[in-house]
């Protein structure tokens, strides 16, 4: 009698196994596979977790969706507004709201769409700055599993590229330069220091963002209400703004300074789902891009999804962000609108509404950029109503990309006055934010308060208004509240004063705040 290695089966030497045996003596290897792929110990002490076989290249279950660990102190994930579920050609199509799309790990290079020769320009770049690495560290670089690259090592190796420095596990070697390899590696580097990712197919990155579109999210009452949860929003501001979100299109926020048109852009983005994955670097004819911005984007770990993803499915050249908020305000230039090329590392660097794909795109003081605003709408114009894009590579290539975004244009100045009809046609939602009712103000007091560390004292507010509002038509504004009690705030910090506040205080506080208002 002898077993398959990893295995439970008995197979006597006589004896022809069945049909159920050779299905379980092949769900036995592959789990061996991905014990090595995943690269988490030794095939017999730590075997990974798979679902059920499928009829399929890639070995999903068979319902299409992502791979699930058993988790019985994982709560149930609650119920959400769901598109249909299934798959595409390299990711799993979840229909869930807060995650509809997660990458799937491609079985080799081919389906990863990686040119193996781009492939080895970067490991050889990476040992050149890095020394020496293992071949799983190489592997943790590229964001491809170790079983896919080991080939491109065992040939640079055999071309004496490469040389081992020792082994550290089964089947792995510590890799370092040659002199033969040194020499190429800085051959390589003249084009671009990249080695990073490996790149994913721009195609693949087009169509992951068509499943995970602020269009068709169509965001309810319920969740704007928990998205502005923080502000004191006025009903009818809001029965504004839910339609124009809902749309996923775009919106003018204008009104006086200081009504909160910035906090209120910032916050849309929470009514349409938590998480996206996005590449970290898509190539485009040979050419290698950044999507992912640490700057910009806030990565999370796909652990925080209560143990539904195994890791080993999914593709790591991906990253699970939160829906990205980007904002730009007067330092906007053309140029960052443009794919940019580092002289020094001849990186291509995404623009910025590339990265704000599948979120919310903030133009904050529209009109006061460096840029002329016929510049900007001359160039958005299209994008606008197409939804799509037109980037210019440094190669001289011209490549469509999804311009897929809720732009919010946030502006002190009246809409008319900046853009001509055109523009405002292609920005169906223009919402005044109003100045606060005399109610609200109060109401305003009252939160920030306790917030800052102040007693709230209705009185103190009356005092304020009679002698300091009223008087001089000083019309209220939605930021005084919070200003004016930092100002009475710092000021007993100052004295070591008791938190407290006192006429005296609040007429301080106006005296500094409102001198050239």
């Amino acid at each position: 009698m002898s077993r398959v290695p990893g295995g439970n089966v008995p197979i006597s030497p006589n004896e022809t196994p069945s049909s159920g045996d050779k299905d379980q003596q092949l769900e036995a290897i592959l789990q061996r596979i991905d014990g090595l792929v995943a690269g988490k110990g030794t095939p017999d002490n730590q075997a990974s977790i798979r679902p059920a076989p499928a009829e399929s290249n890639h070995r999903q279950p068979s319902n299409g969706n992502p791979p699930t660990i058993k988790n019985a102190n994982a709560p149930a994930p609650a119920p959400t507004e769901n598109r249909a579920s299934g798959e595409c050609s390299f990711g799993w199509l979840t229909g869930k709201r807060d995650e509809p799309f997660i990458p799937r790990i491609p079985k080799d290079l081919y389906a990863a769409g990686v040119n193996e020769s781009a492939l080895e320009e970067i490991i050889m770049r990476f040992l050149l700055a890095r020394g020496e690495a293992t071949g799983r560290v190489i592997a943790d670089q590229v964001k491809l599993p170790f079983l896919m690259i080991e080939p491109i090592l065992n040939r640079l190796k055999y071309e004496q590229l490469t040389a081992y420095r020792g082994s550290n596990s089964v089947g792995d070697y510590t890799h370092v330069l040659s002199e033969q390899g040194r020499e190429r590696a800085k051959q390589y580097l003249q084009r671009t220091t990249y080695y990073g990712s490996a790149p994913v197919r721009m195609e693949e990155y087009c169509e992951a963002v068509k499943y995970q579109s602020v269009e068709g999210q169509y965001p309810r009452r319920e969740e704007l209400l928990n998205a502005f949860k923080d502000l004191l929003i006025d009903r009818k501001m809001l029965d504004k703004l839910g339609p124009a979100v809902n749309s996923g299109r775009g919106m003018f926020l204008y009104g006086y300074p200081g009504n909160g048109k910035t906090s209120i852009a910032e916050r849309i983005t929470i009514a349409f789902g938590k998480y996206i994955w996005i590449p970290r670097a898509v190539q485009v004819d040979g050419e290698i891009m950044r999507v992912f911005d640490p700057l910009l984007h806030q990565a999370e770990e796909t652990g925080s999804s209560g143990g539904l993803l195994k890791d080993s499915d999914v593709d790591h050249r991906w990253i699970r962000i939160r829906r990205p908020t980007i904002i730009a305000g007067g330092e906007l230039t053309m140029d960052m609108l443009e794919v940019q090329k580092d002289r020094e590392t001849n990186i291509n660097e995404s623009p910025m509404q590339l990265k704000s794909n599948c979120g919310v795109l903030v133009i904050d003081d529209f009109g006061r950029q460096r840029m002329r605003v016929d510049e900007l709408l001359n160039r958005w114009i299209v994008p606008l109503e197409k939804r799509y894009d037109f980037l210019n590579m440094s190669s001289g290539k011209k490549t469509q990309v999804p311009f897929d975004q809720l732009v919010v244009f946030s502006t002190n100045l009246q809409p008319k006055d900046l853009v001509d009809d055109a523009f405002l046609r292609r920005i169906p939602y223009k919402i005044e934010v109003e100045n606060p009712s005399e109610t609200a103000f109060r109401k305003l007091f009252e939160i920030m308060s306790p917030k800052v560390g102040l007693p709230y004292r209705p009185e103190m507010i009356d005092y304020l208004i009679t002698n300091h509002n009223k008087p001089k038509n000083r019309p209220f504004r939605n930021c005084h509240p919070r200003d004016l009690l930092l100002q009475i705030r710092n000021l007993c910090l100052y004295h070591n004063y008791p938190m407290e506040v006192k006429t005296e205080y609040i007429d301080f506080a106006c005296d500094v705040y409102f001198s050239i208002m």
